[in-house]
């Protein structure tokens, strides 16, 4: 697999017909054909450059061959000019207006605030600093310096290009005491993103402290900053001066705080601000849908889905991007393809590649790959985002191959693999072992200017290690510059997969003197290392911290804590553990089994199975297994049946031929060849 792009076509080859595309030969056809171009479309630049075209003298340089698409500006009055201005505004053209406008400075030509508006937008759109500098300084020229509308626009401006000090200048130029200045300083810090929260946490303690009169934008601006910042504290208090000022009657403010709370994972303040949302619009259905999904309440998200079109409303494209994971989340494919002939019905919806992403990414979850790859190819445009998409799929349902020609066939159509295009391809490589193709994307991921991106950087030391390569780990990890908790767990993963226990356990204590202390994934990943080495020591240690930071609710660090005990013949510490525990679920469950099985306490092991069946506990794969290999060492025959008539009963249960082959064996050693194939050809009717 060759990790490279086909070379684009040039400028007057794109208009060759297939034949003379591929040919590259002749170049003689090609450049009659661009010169017939260049006449078509430009008859008097054709008549300049070619003299003998006609008998008139070559035309000398004049004022209007210094605008864009040769515009008479000198022989048009101010309104026309400013309409031309606006329309490459409109248009993005940013260039071509300012060419304009240093030609009606030079002419002392006065513009008006509208067109100054116009140029604004533009430029927030493209959020090029340069230019907005040079808007300023027209705006100066002008001496509309002073306009409050404009200094509005231009503070917004130089946030959303990223310039927070430019932005801050001009705010200091605003003699008037209006809150549109304020709005616009919060607005396009928010917009601008990256961690600012502090600063319009001080911003909006300094209006009030001026006696600004706040109004429902100045709260939507700081609410969304405090969504952003997960700062739960703040967001109550300003709730509660809302409810005090009495204007909690704006949907807008409701929508805010619905998404305020969602994201701070309090889904029950976020649903009661949705009940007492009156008039509710597509937007807060949509803020109340979305709190559910991103707080792991996927059926909830879809039951209010069906509320929300009982209401009258209709999902639009950002609903439908937020249901379409939850569907594959649980798996309801059924309901899935009732949404995508709600999206083929709404032709808009079905052209969106946002939304055709969610379909590939919801089919491929369900496990229908062939209906993932169909709504792919059936679609007339693509983008990386929906290759991507349609690789990961490969990648759920182990098409590992596939994924990897997918990056291929991606760069056969003209697409670049982006970033996450690589975190999702990376993994892909080391799963296979595949060392060549994974240090092929290594390289365009330096070439791309990728590598300072720390899910790339953590993903190939993964990648590495998986193949065999820890210096390469090393290596990419020393050379970090920003590293994270993650990047921390890759490589101490790693070590620790490679054999290399106490360099491991080394990093660990390395880790905790830095300031990226461990999380709960890198303690559940420490406990299951001091499982398999029997390090009870630094297990009691890691528990200890465990308790500190209150990770204990967390199912999968008391799983891993309940089996280390297990293995290390502590069965009594394990059971103290799982007892403290006060909302038990399947995982936790099946780590106390496994912990008295790896005891050899096997009777009682099958005791809590029974026991959690009877609970109304749902056992699942991992649980099946275990039980299934406790049977086959205690030799509990009868209890192996009986558990295996449960398993299919299920059909969620992916397990089942493994768990077969475990029965077989037990069959096979305790009870005789015949009674086994007895038991496969009878499971095999069935």
């Amino acid at each position: 697999m060759k990790f490279a792009f086909s070379l684009p076509l040039s400028p007057y080859q794109q208009f060759l017909p297939p034949n003379l595309q591929e040919s590259g030969g002749d170049l003689k056809p090609c450049f009659k054909i661009r010169a017939f171009l260049s006449r078509a479309q430009h008859p008097t630049t054709f008549r300049k450059r070619h003299p003998h075209y006609h008998t008139k003298k070559h035309k000398r340089f004049s004022e209007e061959d210094a605008f864009p698409s040769s515009l008479p500006i000198h022989s048009k009055n101010p309104r026309a000019i400013y309409k031309d201005i606006q329309r490459f505004a409109k248009e993005n053209q940013l260039k071509e207006a300012l060419t304009i406008m240093d030609y009606v400075d030079q002419q002392g030509i006065p513009v008006n605030p509208t067109t100054f508006s116009a140029l604004i937008a533009s430029c927030i759109r493209s959020k090029n600093l340069t230019f907005a500098r040079q808007i300023h300084a027209h705006i100066r020229i002008n001496g509309l310096e002073n306009n409050e509308f404009l200094l509005t626009k231009l503070v917004q401006l130089y946030t959303a290009c990223g310039s927070v000090e430019d932005a801050q200048q001009v705010f200091n130029e605003c003699s008037c005491a209006s809150v549109y200045p304020w709005n616009a300083l919060l607005r396009g810090t928010v917009l601008s993103g990256g961690r600012k929260y502090r600063y319009v946490l001080s911003t909006y303690m300094e209006m009030r402290e001026l006696g600004v009169e706040l109004n429902v934008y100045t709260f939507c601006n700081v609410i969304k900053s405090f969504a952003g910042a997960l700062a739960l504290k703040q967001g109550l208090k300003t709730h509660a001066l809302l409810v005090k000022n009495g204007m909690l009657g704006s949907s807008v403010l409701m929508t805010s705080l619905v998404d305020m709370y969602s994201k701070c994972g309090k889904v029950k303040f976020a649903h009661k601000v949705f009940e007492e949302t009156l008039d509710r619009d597509i937007v807060v259905w949509g803020a109340m849908i979305a709190g559910f999904a991103h707080n792991s309440r996927q059926w909830e998200s879809l039951d209010y889905t069906r509320w929300m079109v009982r209401e009258g409303l209709y999902p639009n494209s950002v609903v439908l991007t937020t249901i379409l994971p939850a569907i594959g989340e649980v798996k309801a494919r059924k309901l899935g393809q009732e949404v995508h002939g709600y999206i083929v019905k709404m032709k808009h919806y079905s052209r969106q590649l946002f939304v055709q992403s969610g379909l590939i990414d919801m089919y491929c979850k369900c496990g229908d790959i062939n209906s993932g790859r169909r709504v792919f190819y059936g679609s007339s445009e693509r983008n990386a985002v929906s290759w991507t998409a349609l690789m990961s799929g490969y990648v759920l349902n182990g098409r590992l191959e596939q994924a990897l020609r997918s990056v291929v066939w991606m760069q056969q159509e003209g697409f670049k693999p982006d970033v996450v295009t690589v975190v999702t391809v990376i993994p892909v490589c080391g799963e296979l072992r595949a060392l060549k193709h994974g240090k092929e994307i290594h390289a365009y991921a330096v070439k791309n200017f990728f590598l300072p991106n720390v899910s790339v950087s953590t993903s190939l030391i993964k990648m590495y290690s998986e193949c065999g390569n820890l210096q390469y780990s090393i290596k990419l990890f020393n050379g970090m510059e920003n590293r994270n908790v993650i990047s921390w767990t890759a490589i101490i993963d790693s070590f620790a997969e490679n054999g290399c226990m106490d360099e491991a356990f080394s990093l660990f204590r390395s880790m905790q003197m830095s300031r990226h202390r461990p999380d709960s994934i890198t303690m559940a990943r420490m406990l299951n290392f001091c499982r398999e080495t029997k390090a009870l020591k630094l297990g009691k240690e890691i528990h200890g911290q465990v308790l500190k930071k209150e990770f204990e609710s967390i199912p999968l660090v008391s799983s891993e804590i309940i089996k280390m005990y297990g293995s290390c013949g502590l069965i009594s510490s394990a059971k103290l553990v799982f007892n403290a525990i006060a909302v038990k679920g399947s995982m936790t469950w099946t780590a106390i089994i496994e912990a008295h099985g790896n005891s050899n306490l096997w009777r009682d092991a099958i005791s809590l199975f029974n026991e959690m069946i009877s609970l109304g506990f749902a056992p699942n794969d991992v649980t099946f297994k275990v039980v299934m290999s406790i049977c086959d060492q205690a030799g509990f025959v009868d209890d192996a049946c009986s558990i295996f008539k449960l398993m299919s009963q299920r059909d969620e249960i992916k397990s089942l031929d493994e768990c077969r082959s475990i029965l077989f064996g037990l069959l096979k050693r305790c009870v005789g060849i015949e009674e086994a194939l007895r038991f496969v050809e009878m499971s095999t009717l069935s």
